[in-house]
């Protein structure tokens, strides 16, 4: 059997107590006057339950796909409530409504019309803030058009490649992430797994469309990452449990079954699937010979079909196989990832991401990023096999966790003295995934099965060496859907990595992919 995959304030306020006034002609107050009837001495004030905050509103405006587009920015906390009524955590969001002149939301002037889309990142322990203003919002950090390098402070500009002007945009931060928080007297870990997070952001989406007025709208989800996993259930979740019906799926740079991307004995998958990811990263630093230098397409075929043929079988038959057999596999292995033949022999033919990243440009004494392998830096431990940091992820992290500190409390207007947690290192549970890999392949199957209107972009990026493209390429391929229904899903790819919008180019490409897929899809 497979082994299961470990990872990644409302105050009680006591009401004001007042002592009833002495009538007219009555004794003057004495002492024993003062004293308490015995049996109510010990009564405790009682608690006012605390009142829900109204969310800030702010008026915006921002260049988009050449045009200018005036929106409303709200920004507060819904509840997430028990059986009872009472709150159990106040989840954060901000959303953008695109105005008219008159500066009513759209949305209101064509309920049925006007799309809303929920965007979730992943972790799982990542705020909304990388969607946010990184890619999706209609501001976004301002960072080097190549994406390679650490940007200056935190500046937050207009970003052009937003997609508001084609949806408005809900960016949600689950329990623990962001400002959101569980309520005094809860724990936070009782958000802390796969269908306890899916309850909690699936009673979310229900409320904020309820109070809003959205239910006739189009209605989207996108996830990055964990997230992926995470709008993968919650699309099956909703529609089962409110009818909820979503219009689309965009699942970027993520995956929906572990056993894709956890190696393991008897597990050797993820080697097969980081294949095509290696070669289109040694291409980006031209290590590959001249021939596969000269076309990037045929080589990823290439090393696709290598990876799916006579790799896949030579990992089946284990040590089932003569020494020229396994040194013809490593020449191959060779050739495709720029490493040395007795590299990867002394690893077994199997090589991940991790060693990958170190070993590539050893000799020129740098390492690689696991977001983005184009991304390279220098660490201090030559002998490990392992990077000590991800340079891709550190280029990025400071300026994004400045700028959405001064943007929510300034542009927004949102005040609050608890920390922005960009990410949070949550201790994530796979409770109900005993003795398997913890996967929602079956979930979003049965999604889009039951609402053969669902639509399914997926999203990746050729140098992500944390979440490979063939990852959800294997998982799509292997959904037990007919034919008619698998043709609902399509697919982008982008040259960078994980977070292809940090990429001036890939951006560009991004928001084309998801107005088309928006437009198409409702």
């Amino acid at each position: 059997m497979r082994s299961i995959v470990p990872l990644a304030l409302a105050l009680l306020v006591p009401a004001v107590a007042f002592c009833e006034e002495d009538k007219p002609g009555k004794n003057p107050p004495t002492a024993e006057h003062d004293k308490k009837p015995a049996d109510k001495k010990d009564e405790k004030p009682k608690e006012e339950k605390p009142k829900e905050e109204k969310p800030v509103e702010k008026t915006g405006h921002a260049k988009i796909g050449g045009a200018e587009v005036k929106y409303l920015a709200q920004t507060g906390t819904i509840p997430v409530r028990k059986d009872d009524g009472e709150p159990r955590a106040n989840v954060f969001y901000i959303y953008y409504a695109v105005t008219g002149a008159d500066g009513k939301r759209l949305a209101a002037a064509e309920p049925a019309g006007r799309p809303v889309t929920f965007c979730f990142n992943g972790g799982p322990g990542a705020a909304a803030v990388w969607l946010h203003l990184g890619g999706l919002g209609p501001r976004k950090v301002e960072m080097p058009a190549d994406g390679l390098s650490m940007p200056a402070g935190g500046h937050v500009v207009d970003n052009a490649n937003s997609i508001l002007d084609a949806t408005d945009l809900v960016f949600v931060d689950p329990v623990a992430t962001g400002l959101s928080r569980a309520v005094k007297g809860e724990k936070p870990e009782q958000f802390f797994s796969v269908e306890e997070d899916i309850e909690s952001v699936g009673e979310f989406v229900r409320l904020f469309t309820t109070r809003e007025g959205r239910w006739a709208s189009p209605k989207f989800l996108c996830g990055e990452s964990y997230g992926v996993m995470r709008v993968s259930g919650l699309a099956e979740h909703l529609q089962k449990r409110h009818g909820m019906y979503m219009d689309g799926l965009m699942l970027m740079s993520g995956l929906i079954d572990f056993q894709t991307l956890a190696p393991a004995i008897g597990n050797d998958l993820p080697y097969i699937l980081y294949l095509p990811a290696f070669a289109a990263t040694a291409h980006y630093h031209k290590k590959l010979a001249p021939e596969l230098q000269a076309d990037l397409d045929m080589t990823l075929r290439e090393a696709r079909a290598f990876a799916q043929g006579e790799y896949a079988v030579a990992l089946l038959k284990g040590a089932a196989f003569s020494e020229p057999e396994r040194h013809a596999i490593a020449e191959q292995l060779a050739r495709y990832t720029g490493l040395g033949v007795g590299l990867i022999e002394d690893h077994d033919l199997r090589i991940d991401s991790a060693f990958f990243r170190e070993m590539l440009l050893r000799k020129e004494g740098k390492i690689l990023g696991r977001f983005d392998g184009r991304v390279t830096a220098e660490d201090g431990d030559r002998a490990s096999n392992a990077p000590e940091f991800d340079p891709s992820f550190s280029n990025v992290i400071g300026p994004f966790a400045a700028a959405v500190n001064a943007y929510v409390r300034g542009e927004l207007g949102y005040e609050s003295d608890l920390p922005y947690k960009v990410l949070s290192p949550v201790p994530w549970r796979y409770d109900g995934f005993s003795n398997r890999y913890a996967s929602v392949e079956e979930r979003l199957a049965d999604a889009m099965k039951t609402n053969p209107r669902l639509r399914v972009l997926v999203l990746s990026g050729l140098r992500d060496l944390a979440v490979p493209e063939d990852s959800m390429r294997h998982s799509i391929g292997h959904l037990p859907l007919p034919a008619s229904i698998r043709a609902n899903v399509s697919w982008a790819r982008y040259e960078s990595g994980h977070m292809m919008y940090l990429f001036q180019k890939d951006a560009e490409k991004l928001r084309r992919d998801l107005v088309e897929f928006l437009r198409n899809a409702k």
